[in-house]
């Protein structure tokens, strides 16, 4: 039997997800520039974008690894989502869960309460035995009580409209909307973001770019292009196409100095790394001098 009170309290949520969505004042439709500030010329500093967290500190994808992103000063915080067998989105990498829970399976097969049965924590150390599955929300949680940081939520796998308004309630409950990019290395994800959530930023991962990177981002209505620093090594120019594009560049996942020293070369626009902050002592040690 349905629980009144609760299925009071779930048509007062989708009400007030929809008034907020149809009223709130933060609704914008971002460019590269304003959610990167300028777009970066060869040397000039990248913004730094935490790899699931701070994964130097805390087990990737939990409230501890967002906690100690924030504490780091981050300017971007990196997440992954995925849907539970029951369709509640929950931060995980991985298509199964049995490189960082004690659990085994995939976690499209798993439903909610299976999934936050799981550690999450002891994989990794000790000290985080017991640390859950964190839910979209928990994760949106941490961004609120961060005003300095910006989200970049990539959906996993590939995610219809529906799937993508179900997102949108949490964010905006919260006046997470201009704080929030979505990211995807799939083309139908892009599609899905741009018809269910048009005013929400989207960047597109390709581990190799096309030939005209601008002229495919503006076809999924990307603000930026994401890749890997392999990709930029014979094409350093695309940096400049894509910034004369209006479009940003971010390139994943950067934890040597070399590499953090290539891509400054190179101008791009934002660094994913595992270790934000002795990336972000590196960029304040080799700052030139003004």
């Amino acid at each position: 039997m349905t629980n009144p009170m609760r299925a009071a309290s779930a048509v007062l949520l989708t009400l007030a997800s929809v008034l907020v969505i149809v009223l709130a004042p933060g609704v914008w439709s971002a460019d590269a520039a304003a959610l990167m500030g300028p777009l970066r010329q060869p040397g000039d500093p990248a913004f730094v974008a935490s790899h699931r967290g701070d994964r130097a500190r805390a087990p990737e994808n939990t409230i501890p690894a967002f906690a100690a992103a924030v504490a780091s000063g981050a300017d971007f915080v990196e997440t992954d989502l995925r849907l539970s067998a029951d369709g509640v989105a929950v931060v995980m990498h991985d298509a199964t869960v049995d490189r960082t829970t004690d659990g085994t399976g995939a976690v499209a097969d798993l439903t909610l309460a299976e999934l936050r049965a799981l550690d999450a924590g002891s994989w990794y150390d000790a000290a985080f035995a017991g640390t859950p599955v964190p839910v979209f929300g928990e994760f949106l949680d941490v961004l609120a009580g961060a005003g300095h940081v910006t989200a970049l939520v990539e959906l996993k796998g590939t995610w219809d409209a529906e799937e993508v308004r179900g997102l949108l309630g949490d964010i905006y409950l919260r006046g997470l909307q201009d704080r929030i990019v979505f990211a995807s290395f799939s083309p139908n994800s892009l599609v899905a973001l741009r018809a269910a959530a048009p005013e929400l930023p989207r960047v597109y991962i390709r581990r190799v770019l096309p030939i005209d990177p601008a002229e495919v981002a503006h076809r999924y209505g990307a603000i930026a292009i994401m890749t890997r620093p392999s990709a930029l090594e014979d094409r350093p120019d695309a940096v400049g196409a894509l910034h004369e594009a209006g479009l940003g560049i971010l390139l994943y996942t950067l934890n040597t100095e070399k590499r953090w020293g290539d891509a400054l070369d190179w101008g791009v626009d934002g660094i994913v790394t595992d270790d934000c902050s002795a990336l972000d002592s590196w960029l304040a040690e080799t700052a030139p001098e003004t």
